[in-house]
């Protein structure tokens, strides 16, 4: 009795050593997707607080409430299911969807890159007014979302296309969950900054007073400081999709080249590995801009046939 109980007992440890490598598998391939994607997160931060522009302070926190929810069921609901059938039945088709992603990524950074230098106002989301304005503003944010989360959940596939259906689930739910609270967590913190700035400068403190006034006067920098750091970004990211997408269609001499490039740099003392990096990120936001520029002309002529 007492050796089938040791028995038992060493059974259900070794499923527990089990599950927690599992878990931990499970945790580093969600975070290693998750980082894939880093460049799609920066832009969705920084897009997301332009749909808070006019709305009363005291609607902020409710209203990113509720695009964090359209967020999550924008992953979950339509993105994933859809997402893990063609994994599991076409996965030839997702480099051709990353291409077509990071298409848009470079042609969305690049259209705000020249309609900066061009001195063409980007037409943004409109002040918040009347009483269904809440509801155009989360339907407005969520649609964005939409786009942004397909990139964000197809780029944290194909990190782990290899994995059994299972875990490809699970890794795509703990990024869905991960990438959407920390978005919106850091939107929400950002958009209510200037109001703990504006709390500090009516303490009696000085101290505190000198404190809110460098944040009241600090946020507008740091939100147009996010917002170049998300274009760049997403040049980059859509560069580097293009040049990894295209190898995996077989169409290796660019990576290749990319790959050459970097071997000048990597054998470097200490620093090689970050030199190859930037080699790396430099080449792709090349291509992200080159691309990207050529996809805002063919819409630009589009558009003056059109009208």
């Amino acid at each position: 009795m007492a050796g089938g109980l040791v028995s038992l007992l060493d059974d259900v440890a070794t499923l527990a050593r089990m599950a927690a490598a599992s878990a931990d598998d499970v945790a580093l391939a969600a975070g290693r997707a998750s980082a894939k994607a880093a460049g799609v997160v920066v832009d969705d931060t920084a897009v997301t607080p332009q749909y808070l522009q006019g709305i009363k302070p005291e609607r902020e926190l409710p209203i990113i409430k509720r695009i964090t929810v359209g967020s999550l069921r924008n992953k979950l609901l339509i993105i994933l299911p859809l997402a893990l059938l063609l994994s599991q039945f076409a996965p030839f088709l997702l480099p051709v969807i990353l291409i077509a992603g990071g298409s848009y990524l470079c042609f969305e950074g690049m259209e705000k890159v020249w309609e900066k230098l061009l001195g063409h106002a980007h037409a943004g989301p409109a002040l918040a007014q009347g009483p269904d304005a809440e509801d155009r503003v989360v339907k407005s944010a969520v649609t964005t979302d939409l786009i942004l989360s397909a990139e964000i959940m197809v780029i944290a596939l194909n990190e782990v296309a290899q994995e059994g259906f299972f875990s490809r689930t699970i890794i795509l739910i703990v990024v869905a969950f991960s990438i959407t609270f920390l978005v919106y967590g850091v939107v929400a913190l950002l958009v209510k900054m200037d109001d703990f700035g504006l709390h500090l400068q009516g303490r009696d403190n000085g101290s505190a007073r000198r404190a809110g006034q460098v944040i009241v006067a600090a946020m507008p920098k740091v939100l147009t400081a996010i917002g170049i750091i998300g274009t760049f970004a997403m040049i980059w990211v859509g560069g580097h999709i293009l040049l990894v997408s295209a190898a995996d269609l077989g169409w290796h001499a660019p990576y290749d080249w990319v790959h050459h490039l970097e071997g000048f740099v990597s054998g470097v003392a200490v620093a090689g590995g970050f030199l190859a990096w930037v080699v790396n990120t430099v080449v792709s936001l090349l291509v992200g801009a080159i691309w990207g520029s050529a996809l805002v002309s063919v819409w630009a002529g589009i558009s003056g046939l059109r009208s």
